[in-house]
């Protein structure tokens, strides 16, 4: 508690996010995150991006979901202006997706699967277990004073060097109207979360299931996303594949978040805990594939490690939780208690 207690939540986020965003998902494995230029240029994009998204959260008295549309409109900052990936067929990860679903000059297949995973797992996970790791500041802002302007000019700064930099590796010169597309769409998101009200998430007031059914519900979900955005594509032709590819993703995130929604209100920090960790239990699970992976062209040395230090950080992080929960009834009469939701 000590410790925790002079580490400001901010500076955790700051680097949380980057780690689960790009080094959990191997996309940059030890060898390429842990350096003074990838640590730095990751660090700024997914950590700042990240503490921008709860600030404009907080400050706009908002819930979980306008969280998730915020997290939607930094992965079009990221994916469709700082590296282009949307629209460059030349990105080195696309894989296939750099054909399967390449219409007008857009990769649409990557561009809604990335905007999902950043949307949730860059974004909203991070900020959900940083929020779980000091409940008594949850509800205040964290970027003080000169902080928040500081931030958001070095975030921005951030995507412009990325636009200039990924796109001149890859090469590729990104279509104006592409860029001014991909603003636009953010600025939509930003606004959609303006609008949305705080208790959208709050739809039925009933008992919540026990914090198992949720990681293995997420955890369910995140391997069907798997399945078919990673799979799908490769078993079905292109004719056609790409849209029912795209309708099947997306119905499948509605109707998680939808489940998610009517169970929000009466959920616990072991439930929202629960949550976060099925959301992230594919990667975790994906490590030791990756490190072990002689296809991949990159080094993938560490990716084991990385995924047991993810397991031990969430063990800890749970035992603080269940600790906090027993300080908090151990003085209430074992009927009361009984009353509780379950946790």
């Amino acid at each position: 508690m000590g410790i925790r207690n002079h580490i400001p939540p901010a500076l955790v986020l700051l680097l949380l996010a980057p780690a689960i965003g790009e080094l959990l998902s191997g996309s940059s494995p030890p060898t390429e995150y842990f350096t003074p230029f990838g640590l730095t240029i990751l660090t700024a994009l997914y950590g700042g991006g990240a503490l921008l998204v709860r600030e404009i959260k907080i400050r706009w008295k908002k819930g979980v979901g306008s969280l998730l549309l915020l997290g939607a409109s930094y992965a079009v900052i990221e994916e469709g202006v700082m590296v282009a990936s949307w629209f460059n067929p030349n990105w080195p990860d696309l894989g296939m997706m750099g054909v399967f679903g390449r219409w007008l000059g857009v990769n649409w297949v990557w561009a809604v699967d990335l905007t999902i995973y950043h949307a949730i797992v860059s974004i909203t996970v991070p900020i959900l277990l940083v929020e779980l790791a000091y409940p008594e500041r949850r509800g205040e802002p964290w970027l003080k004073g000169r902080w928040l302007p500081t931030v958001a000019i070095i975030f921005t700064l951030d995507v412009f060097f990325g636009l200039f930099l990924f796109n001149r590796v890859t090469d590729y010169t990104p279509d104006p109207i592409h860029i001014l597309l991909s603003l636009i769409i953010a600025a939509a998101l930003i606004s959609a979360a303006r609008l949305l009200k705080r208790g959208w998430a709050i739809k039925e007031d009933k008992p919540v299931k026990r914090p198992l059914y949720y990681l293995l519900y997420t955890f369910t979900g995140s391997v069907l996303c798997v399945l078919v955005f990673y799979v799908l594509p490769n078993i079905i032709s292109t004719q056609g594949g790409p849209i029912l590819t795209i309708v099947l993703g997306v119905t499948l995130i509605l109707a998680l978040i939808t489940r998610l929604r009517c169970d929000w209100k009466n959920s616990t920090d072991n439930h929202r805990l629960a949550i976060c960790v099925g959301s992230l239990l594919v990667l975790i699970l994906l490590t030791p594939i990756q490190e072990l992976d002689r296809s991949r062209t990159d080094n993938t040395r560490g990716m084991i490690t990385v995924g047991l230090a993810a397991v031990f950080l969430l063990l800890l992080l749970y035992r603080r939780i269940v600790k906090a929960k027993r300080a908090r009834v151990g003085i209430m009469p074992q009927s009361l208690i009984m009353q509780q939701p379950a946790s």
